[in-house]
């Protein structure tokens, strides 16, 4: 059974940093060969897609977190990295990881982390 977990979230003061793991467990997956998300729901609000890493290895940030996130990966580990630096307020949520492969495969999210800046 493949299972997501997410980890590395906390309370960090706003300008601070966090840096984000997701760990794909379960055989037939890697995260060098799907494309990978990371999300984030804010309270109050809908999920929404933070960052990608594709197969090929280009990556996508959205217009919020361009230039402070860095999303990464580790073929060796099978984890999708989330570096957030410069952190915000607004940036507060819970962050989930993802992939359209798995979740085609049934896969469902994770726990998600929370994630807390405090201003």
């Amino acid at each position: 059974q493949v299972q997501l977990v997410e980890s590395g979230g906390g309370l960090v003061q706003a300008g601070g940093s966090l840096t984000l793991s997701c760990v794909v467990n379960g055989s037939g997956f890697s995260v060098s060969t799907m494309n990978m998300d990371w999300h984030r729901r804010a309270p109050g609000k809908q999920r929404e897609l933070v960052a990608t890493i594709t197969s090929a290895g280009s990556t996508f940030h959205s217009n919020s977190v361009k230039g402070r996130f860095t999303i990464s990966r580790d073929q060796v580990k099978n984890t999708v990295n989330l570096q957030m630096n410069n952190l915000k307020p607004e940036d507060t949520g819970v962050y989930y990881c993802n992939s359209p492969s798995l979740l085609r495969a049934g896969v469902g999210w994770g726990q998600g982390t929370q994630v807390t800046v405090s201003s």
